[in-house]
Order: structure tokens, then C-alpha cells, then sequence
């Protein structure tokens, strides 16, 4: 009985030991990404160009990364404050943890260098080592062409030095806090397809807009549910009520697969007029969304055409979407 009790105590120190090496090395070892790349981007007036454009009206970087109004309809940026971070990612709102897109302003980013912060857009770690969560999409991020990035940077470089230091740490709740030291991976990018190739740079652009990170639903533990890619139905919290992503898989029924190219198109460009008001308004005075629709509605006619003539080549799925749910109402409206 001793040689039994004996054997199990060894079993068990055994596995004890092996959780803390995993754990230590989850918590000590990772991310393991490797160091900076060494680069210099060049920085001229195409070059910001460039960079504002993918920044403001596909990546949107500057959505979640300025102060947004949102006593406006879709929360424009408020201007002035591009850049300086602060915009909270919060328990209620589903996050694992508490997180805040950072000052990314020259302010805050003169300490660091051009391969520090491509790093950090594409694999997901901060100038000390530190994992990111990705709210931040590096991993979309991690599949552009790397001379996007860099035109990225380089406009980022150009912004007004707006000093915000007063943006809490990020807190991740457990097993988030072990979990989030291997998201972060390496990449080494893709190469932008030719705009003649609609398809292929239509499926570019979707990707560096993370179209699929919101309007894909999830389960309870925020991973993408398998077959419904792109079919709507994630859900957001906001004051007045819940907000659910389209579906946007060209089902004839529940997604865009009635849509012309032209109706698609107009539906982006309706938001660039001035006094933009959501369709829903008219039925919900209160009803906003965090579908940033004003900076989606600067993207060129072409980009917004490729995107469409992909998004139609996805796999239909009949999914219908309540879009908006009042708060404190128990059914439906939409």
C-alpha cells in the first residue's frame, strides 16, 4: 500500500511539475516572435498618402486608436484627436480582460523604431516584448504586403504628437493572462494582388479591413464559429441596445446576394454625406453601431467594387440577423 501511495505522489509531482514548466515557460518564453526587423521607412508625401488612406478608410487604425463621437451617427472620429488612443475594450462588451488601444502618435512612438512598430502591427508584440491582445487584428495585419505597412508607419509618423498619459495598463483575465503569450506569430506578409484581378484583391482588402472579425458570430469563449464565415450575427453591446454585424455572404435571403455592385457601393458611400444618419434611425432615434461606415465611406470606388466581387464568392450561408435589439426589450424589432 506504501509502494502505491508512494508511485502516485511521484505521478503527481510528476504533473505538477510539468503544469509549472509549461506555465513558466507560456509566461517567460513567449511570445517568441524574434527581434525587430531592422528597416528604415522611407518617409515622403506618397508615402503618408498612402498610409493615410489605408489607416483612415480600410485598416482603420485610426477608428479604434482615436476619440470617437458617438452622439453622432457611426462615432466619427472627433477631430484633432487622431492617434491618441484611450478607446476602452471591456468585460461587458465580452473582452477577457480590460484593454485600451494605445497613444500611437509620435508622442508615444518616438522612442520607438520602424521595425518596432511593424512588429507590432503584424505580429502582435509591443516594443518591450509584451503580447498584444488581438482586438488589434495583427494577424490580418500579418498577411498584407509589407510595403503597405510601411506606409502605414510612415503616415502614423506623421501625425500630431498628442501626449495621453493617462491610458491604463491592459489587465487580462485568467486563462487569457497565459493564453495571450501565444497568439502573437511571425509572418512574413503577402503581396498586394493586381487591382485587375478583382477577386483576389477584393479577398486583399477584406482581410486588411478585418471584415471577417466582426461579421463572423462567435461562441462564448470569442472563437469564430466553424461554417459561418462572414454570416453575421456577432453581437455588440451599446447603450441603447445590442448591435449584431450583417451578414454578408451572398445568400439571396439574409445577406448581400440580391445586392448589385452599385448598391453595394452606394450603401459605403451614402455615409461620406454630410449629416449621415443609419438607416435603423429611422425607427430607433437611439440606435448607433461601431461599424465605422463614415471612414469605410472614403474608400476608392475600385476597392470598394473588388470587395464586393469577392465577398460574392464566399460560401452562401443562410443566416437572418436581428440587427438591433433596444435595451431592455426581451423580443426583437429587427
Amino acid at each position: 500500500m506504501k509502494k502505491v501511495v508512494r508511485i502516485l505522489a511521484i505521478v503527481v509531482g510528476i504533473l505538477v511539475l510539468l503544469v509549472l514548466g509549461g506555465i513558466s515557460y507560456v509566461k517567460l518564453a513567449l511570445p517568441d516572435v524574434g527581434p525587430a526587423p531592422e528597416l528604415t521607412v522611407q518617409i515622403d508625401s506618397a508615402q503618408i498618402a498612402r498610409g493615410k488612406y489605408l489607416a483612415t478608410n480600410v485598416a482603420v487604425c485610426i477608428d479604434c486608436h482615436s476619440e470617437r463621437d458617438w452622439k453622432i451617427s457611426s462615432g466619427p472620429v472627433v477631430a484633432g484627436t487622431e492617434g491618441k488612443g484611450g478607446e476602452a475594450f471591456t468585460r461587458e462588451m465580452g473582452f477577457p480582460g480590460l484593454y485600451f488601444a494605445r497613444n500611437i502618435t509620435p508622442a508615444h512612438l518616438k522612442d520607438w523604431t520602424d521595425g518596432e512598430i511593424y512588429r507590432a502591427i503584424t505580429a502582435g508584440v509591443s516594443k518591450d516584448g509584451r503580447a498584444l491582445f488581438p482586438v488589434m487584428p495583427y494577424g490580418n495585419f500579418g498577411q498584407a504586403d509589407p510595403e503597405d505597412i510601411k506606409a502605414i508607419i510612415a503616415y502614423v509618423r506623421s501625425l500630431k504628437p498628442i501626449e495621453n498619459n493617462t491610458i491604463p495598463e491592459p489587465e487580462s483575465d485568467f486563462p487569457m493572462n497565459l493564453i495571450i503569450n501565444t497568439i502573437p506569430t511571425k509572418t512574413e506578409g503577402g503581396k498586394r494582388p493586381d487591382p485587375a484581378d478583382s477577386v483576389a484583391y477584393g479577398k486583399y482588402l477584406v482581410t486588411l479591413a478585418s471584415c471577417g472579425d466582426c461579421h463572423t458570430p462567435v461562441d462564448e469563449k470569442g472563437q469564430k464559429l466553424p461554417g459561418m464565415d462572414f454570416a453575421g450575427g456577432r453581437s455588440f453591446p451599446m447603450p441603447a441596445g445590442t448591435v449584431r454585424a450583417a451578414n454578408l455572404t451572398p445568400d439571396a435571403e439574409t445577406g448581400i446576394g440580391a445586392w448589385t455592385k452599385p448598391a453595394f457601393m452606394a450603401r459605403f458611400q451614402a455615409a461620406a454625406q454630410p449629416n449621415f444618419k443609419h438607416p435603423l434611425t429611422l425607427e430607433h432615434a437611439e440606435f448607433n453601431t461601431i461599424m465605422p461606415w463614415i471612414m469605410y465611406s472614403g474608400m476608392s470606388e475600385q476597392d470598394l467594387g473588388a470587395m464586393y466581387s469577392y465577398l460574392k464568392t464566399v460560401r452562401p450561408v443562410k443566416n437572418a440577423v436581428v440587427k438591433f435589439t433596444p435595451k431592455g426589450n426581451e423580443v426583437a424589432t429587427r
